[in-house]
């Protein structure tokens, strides 16, 4: 068993897109119509048939309430890997990508947690040890 599709919940799909392929890097797998929504998932260039990350619609009633009690906690949805945390943190910080917490280490791994635009707190790390 490995894990092929995950979530992340997104205020506006077009909008996600843009964020996370134009500012983040990501590519387009999926844009599947399904009414008023679509099938919307992104993949790393580096691993095209990869893990797909899905673009889903916030609209269920139960998502405002669980994100906006992450975000009051400063609570990532989600954790993206990366292999050098500082430089990634300054290639977004010129990009305009807030930041509510600059490259810290954390012993064996060192995170950043940043806004995706899109009513999600996203963290990416880097393995230290």
């Amino acid at each position: 068993m490995k894990i092929v599709v995950t979530s992340v919940f997104v205020d506006d799909q077009q909008k996600a897109l843009q964020f996370y392929t134009d500012v983040l890097g990501f590519v387009k797998k999926n844009d599947i119509p399904l009414g008023a929504a679509s099938w919307l998932t992104v993949v790393s260039p580096e691993d095209p048939d990869g893990t797909e990350l899905l673009l889903e619609p916030a609209g269920h009633p139960a998502v405002g309430p669980y994100r906006d009690a992450l975000r009051a906690d400063g609570i990532p949805v989600t954790t993206f890997g990366v292999d050098d945390v500082h430089a990634e943190f300054e290639r977004l910080s010129r990009r305009g990508v807030e930041f509510t917490q600059e490259p810290t280490n954390m012993g064996t791994t060192t995170t950043a947690v940043f806004d995706d635009t899109c009513g999600n707190l996203i963290q990416f790390h880097q393995v230290t040890a």
